[in-house]
């Protein structure tokens, strides 16, 4: 045990990585799914139309505006405050003939009346460029991603 104290807070050891966040979902039911995560978030997915729980492709959207709102927020709270409020309304119709989101829009809803015109636009330029700069949702989306699928079976 003292060795491994000893180890721990030896100078020349590196320090552990943080672990990544382990992600998977669970069948609850018919067509029913809950989101989970190794830090103990849950999230109900199902089919359109089942209340009380998001499809796949709200998860999509709410995923995009949430990321834009994140990486938004260092500017914006630099320049408005802790307290600031802001919205991000994100839509988008699938193609169900292809089974894809052609395009998606993002609303971002800020008060920004207590800046001059001037200000505004260099807080939305600065924005924007965070964004652009970090978001990696929608880095990704706009990039494309290769995604792989493998089967774990019994039998």
């Amino acid at each position: 045990m003292a060795d491994q104290t000893a180890a721990s807070v030896n100078p020349t050891t590196a320090p552990t990585p943080p672990q990544e966040t382990t992600l998977w979902v669970e069948r609850t039911g018919t067509r029913a799914y809950t989101g989970r995560s190794s830090r103990g978030a849950e999230v109900l997915i199902g089919s359109q139309g089942v209340p009380g729980v998001f499809t796949p492709g709200e998860l999509l959207k709410i995923a995009l505006a949430a990321c834009a709102g994140l990486s938004a927020d260092f500017p914006l709270s630099r320049k408005l405050g802790d307290n600031f409020d802001a919205t991000i309304r994100v839509s988008g119709d699938a193609d169900r003939e292809n089974e894809v989101y052609p395009q998606l829009e993002e609303a971002f809803e800020l008060d920004l009346s207590e800046l001059d015109e001037q200000a505004r636009e260099r807080l939305l330029v600065t924005v924007q460029r965070a964004i652009d700069k970090v978001c990696t949702v929608g880095r990704t989306l706009k990039a494309g991603t290769k995604v792989t699928l493998s089967f774990d079976v019994d039998g």
